[in-house]
């Protein structure tokens, strides 16, 4: 079963009164496969990073419609939308968002607060947390808080916060552009064998043709 199937997507932003609507993105169709690695790029403003919010529920398309793990999602209210997210997406972003108040572990182990009492990935979360934390070189770090952190190393552990609750899909928003070159090919490869290992989809968008190059599939938007 496909990990995410976008099919015939249009998105419409109103304008101003008397004008049509500003069209941005056109018949998008494409399917992503569990394991299965696509980064999407295109110039600025192309539609790119909108395009992963209809994939990842945070914004509806004009016509068209999204199934995830064959679950068709539209039409579906926010409690409906956001019991998906947190079951079936994980998210990487530019910037790792990670709570300072919090140590490397708890920011892991954010995304469970939002699983119902009794979800399947609520159980043994922590030893799973502990273990990612050990895939990527910072099952030492488990207690620090992300303020101590290089660039590179709080990103990966959101790379793991992505993750933890076992997910279908993996969107990842120019998860690169706040690092430096090696570190930017580290989370692309660490990004990549987690979703292969843990047979979740991988959907990047970058503006970097050279790490687009290393995912399975190029989507380009125009």
């Amino acid at each position: 079963m496909p990990a995410v199937e976008a099919i015939h997507l249009v998105k419409e932003y109103p304008e101003a009164s008397g004008r049509p609507p500003r069209r941005v993105l056109d018949d998008v169709s494409f399917t992503v496969e569990s394991g299965e690695s696509l980064a999407i790029v295109g110039p600025s403003g192309c539609g790119k990073s909108t395009l992963l919010n209809l994939i990842g529920l945070l914004d509806e398309p004009t016509s068209g419609e999204v199934k995830l793990a064959g679950r068709t999602v539209s039409g579906l209210d926010e409690p409906a939308r956001a019991s998906l997210r947190a079951e079936l997406l994980g998210f990487v972003f530019q910037l790792h968002h990670l709570l300072p108040q919090c140590s490397v572990l708890e920011n892991v182990l954010v995304p469970t607060l939002a699983l119902p009492n009794g979800h399947a990935a609520r159980s043994g979360a922590r030893e799973r947390a502990e273990a990612l934390l050990e895939r990527v070189g910072l099952a030492a770090q488990r207690n620090v808080f992300p303020g101590v952190l290089s660039g590179g190393e709080r990103q990966r552990v959101a790379v793991v916060r992505a993750l933890i609750n076992q997910p279908r899909l993996i969107l990842a928003d120019e998860p690169t552009g706040a690092l430096d070159r090696e570190n930017a090919a580290r989370v692309v490869d660490l990004l990549q064998s987690l979703a292969r290992e843990h047979k979740a989809g991988l959907i990047m968008v970058t503006h970097d043709q050279t790490l687009a190059a290393d995912l399975q599939r190029t989507l380009a938007l125009h």
